[in-house]
Parts: C-alpha cells; sequence; structure tokens
C-alpha cells in the first residue's frame, strides 16, 4: 500500500481546507489512519488519528475543536477538515497507515497559513 496526500495549498488565517490520503496499490482496510505535521525546524508531531475497526478518533490538544478526521473505506481515502486555520498550523501534513505490523507513511502537503 502507498499513501499520497493531497489538498495543501496557501490559505488565509480563519479560511479552511481539506486533506485528502488515497491508498494505492492495495487497501487500507484494517488499518488505523492517522495525520502528522511538521513545521520547519520542527519535529513531527500527531495531528489526528481515526481507527479502523470502530471510527473512533482522536485529536491532538492545539487542533480539537477546528480539525476532523474521516474515512471512506469504500474510496481507500481519509480525509483532514481543517476550519478556523491559523499561521501556526503552517506545516508539511503526513498521512499515516499503522497496521499488520506495519507503519506506512504517505509523501507530504504543505499547508501554508498566512496571517
Amino acid at each position: 500500500v502507498q499513501l499520497q496526500a493531497s489538498g495543501g495549498g496557501l490559505v488565509q488565517a480563519g479560511n479552511s481546507l481539506r486533506l485528502s490520503c488515497a491508498a494505492s496499490g492495495g487497501t487500507f482496510s484494517g488499518y488505523d489512519m492517522g495525520w502528522f505535521r511538521q513545521a520547519p525546524g520542527n519535529g513531527r508531531e500527531f495531528v489526528a488519528s481515526i481507527n479502523w475497526s470502530d471510527r473512533n478518533t482522536r485529536y491532538s490538544d492545539f487542533v480539537k475543536g477546528r480539525f476532523f478526521i474521516s474515512r471512506d473505506n469504500a474510496k481507500n481515502t481519509v480525509y483532514l477538515q481543517m476550519n478556523s486555520l491559523k499561521p501556526e498550523d503552517t506545516a508539511v501534513y503526513y498521512c499515516r497507515a499503522l497496521g499488520y505490523g506495519k507503519v506506512i507513511w504517505g509523501k507530504g502537503t504543505l499547508v501554508t497559513v498566512s496571517s
């Protein structure tokens, strides 16, 4: 399975973006999916995740109430709806699949939020 994130871009603070992460070369059936981000000069940090089994979601404190993760298993795609964006949300966003003893990272997509 390979993952490809898309949907990033330049947006003004307060606006919204929706990121997508599509799986190819297989299905992400059975994988827990997550979004992470890495800002310039910082390490990669957890943003949100959604389980395969019960679709339970988790969020980091700094996005809770603003970002929402969802998945469409029929389309092998996971989404990250980002609302009320802030300049500090500027980062490269990565999706990750976790399951079957594997950790699979996709190529990131850059989100830039201007003030």
